[in-house]
């Protein structure tokens, strides 16, 4: 059986078409309004958002105090609100993970390029990943050094063109692999792993990986391109 790596593929491309994290201040502010003066959760850089953006949000949606890490107090006191180091604060809310909030932020990364993938053919690292049967497969920028979890491959989806697709195979440092079927796709088409309209949620890939959302959320915060948007 032919083994097919996708996974060390087009390094240059995976440079210039890197996943990017796209932060909505308004999903944000919508939900800040909801908090009804309870502070918000401003640890570990607000949960990989970006503590002084997040502040800015905050502080303009009436919010008055945060739970903060030592060494964030100045910061914060400065963008206008309470610093706390210890005491209850608000996350879930505020990121947009709670049940009838906007989720604050998406991640996204490329389509580099596609191929066909026969019966029996492997991809990836180890090739744990065979075809059952004829499929096309995508190679998307995004992996385990941007927060995408290794354990994702063979149990999460990704958004393209409209379709929600599974990864395939062990996803790798920068990349992983998309099992396209026949889908049209082609090379430099955005793919949303979570947070988009119709993409999977913050809520399937914790209930794949055994993570919680924010361990998820600031994982890829702070080590994918951040990006906010109106």
């Amino acid at each position: 059986m032919t083994a097919v790596n996708l996974g060390d593929d087009a390094p240059d491309a995976v440079g210039t078409s890197a996943p990017r994290v796209r932060l909505s201040r308004a999903a944000l502010h919508r939900n800040a309004l909801a908090l009804g003066g309870r502070p918000a959760d401003l640890r570990r850089d607000a949960w990989g958002h970006g503590i002084l953006q997040v502040a800015a949000v905050l502080v303009d949606a009436g919010v008055r105090a945060a739970l903060v890490d030592a060494g964030d107090e100045d910061a914060v006191a400065m963008a206008g609100l309470e610093p706390r180091l210890t005491g209850s604060a608000v996350g879930d809310t505020v990121y947009g993970v709670a049940s009838g909030t906007s989720a604050v932020m998406a991640l996204e990364g490329t389509v580099l390029s596609t191929k066909a993938l026969r019966t029996g053919e492997g991809v990836s690292y180890g090739f744990l990943h065979r075809a059952a049967a004829d499929t096309r497969i995508a190679l998307v920028t995004g992996g385990y050094a941007q927060g995408v979890v290794r354990s994702l491959g063979g149990r999460a989806s990704v958004l393209i063109a409209g379709h929600r697709l599974p990864i395939v195979g062990r996803v790798a440092m920068d990349v992983c692999v998309v099992d396209i079927g026949d889908a049209d796709i082609p090379r430099g088409t955005t793919a949303t792993f979570f947070g988009g309209t119709g993409a999977p949620s913050v809520a399937e890939w914790a209930s794949a990986t055994g993570l919680s959302a924010a361990e998820i959320l600031t994982a890829v915060g702070l080590n994918a391109t951040r990006e906010w948007i109106a």
